[in-house]
């Protein structure tokens, strides 16, 4: 979980799994459900004092994300040791929180709260019996989660990069760190932007919004660009064309059509990736049903 020294690795090589896991969370929670994280753990309740107490500091800040993510408030017992990882985290059916950090957070106190966000988010998943098959996409979703459910911030603030020296945590790139919390900033209305104290971290979650608003600009939707919208015209005519309807109707961008008559298009809702599917007839309006978000289309 812990990089250091090391190459960080950048760009968007996990973006599949994490829309996935952006999907999964919805699935799983349902809308109602994700609507109640509209506010993020705020920088106040995670500062870390250095002449504040490390045990008692460190168990302030993980009942702070406890809260974040609505599990019981429980007694949480923190240790530190020698270990490999940044963390580790007993799942447990509870109802105390059993967590181990990695001795380096006691001289580096300002990104605990980033190892006990993901920590607490394996135990939040553990707890509602969502996991993905594989160590690596599920530490994915991990990091997903809890940056789309107001805590995982810290993960992308605790990356930094400063000549030789070189840190993040999470399995995430920072860019992807950036893609998920600009997709929670446009559900919820919410700016993380203000609460980065790491230059790389701000310069990141730019680069991840600038790639979740191509998101925006992919055909049917009425946002896209006009390349895209010629592509898609094109891929139209052929799914309308009685000579090709034998041939596979999917196309590019993400989208499919579905025929013959009446002809359709299905595509990923750009907030959660649920398939949405509406009639081919020009400009209309959509509402996803999993995260209810409306769509202005041209279909």
């Amino acid at each position: 979980m812990t990089t250091g020294g090391r190459e960080i690795e950048h760009g968007y090589p996990h973006l599949g799994t994490v829309r996935s896991a952006v999907h999964a969370l919805f699935k799983r929670l349902s809308y109602d459900t994700v609507s109640t994280f509209g506010t993020s753990v705020l920088p106040v309740d995670v500062a870390f004092d250095e002449a504040e107490d490390l045990h008692l500091g460190a168990q302030r800040v993980a009942r702070a994300v406890v809260r974040q993510l609505h599990l019981p408030d429980a007694r949480v017992i923190i240790t530190f040791r020698e270990m490999e990882h940044a963390a580790n985290v007993e799942l447990t059916a509870g109802p105390e929180y059993f967590i181990e950090l990695n001795e380096r957070f006691t001289r580096h106190r300002k990104d605990i709260g980033a190892a006990l966000a993901h920590e607490v988010m394996h135990v939040y998943l553990h707890r509602l019996d969502l996991a993905f098959p594989g160590t690596r996409d599920n530490e994915i979703l991990t990091d997903t989660a809890a940056a789309y459910l107001g805590a995982g911030w810290l993960l992308l603030d605790a990356y930094r990069e400063h000549g030789p020296f070189s840190q993040k945590l999470g399995y995430l790139t920072p860019e992807e760190f950036g893609y998920v919390l600009a997709k929670r900033a446009r559900f919820f209305g919410e700016d993380p932007a203000p609460w980065f104290t790491s230059p790389q971290a701000y310069d990141a979650y730019t680069a991840g919004a600038a790639r979740a608003r191509q998101d925006l600009r992919r055909p049917p939707l009425a946002g896209a660009g006009w390349a895209a919208r010629l592509r898609y015209a094109k891929d139209r005519r052929a799914a309308q064309d009685p000579r090709r309807a034998d041939r596979p109707r999917a196309a590019g961008e993400g989208y499919a059509f579905e025929g013959p008559s009446p002809l359709r298009v299905s595509f990923p809702c750009p907030a959660c990736h649920q398939r949405i599917r509406v009639p081919v007839r020009g400009r209309l309006q959509a509402r996803c049903g999993l995260c209810k978000t409306l769509l202005d289309c041209d279909s």
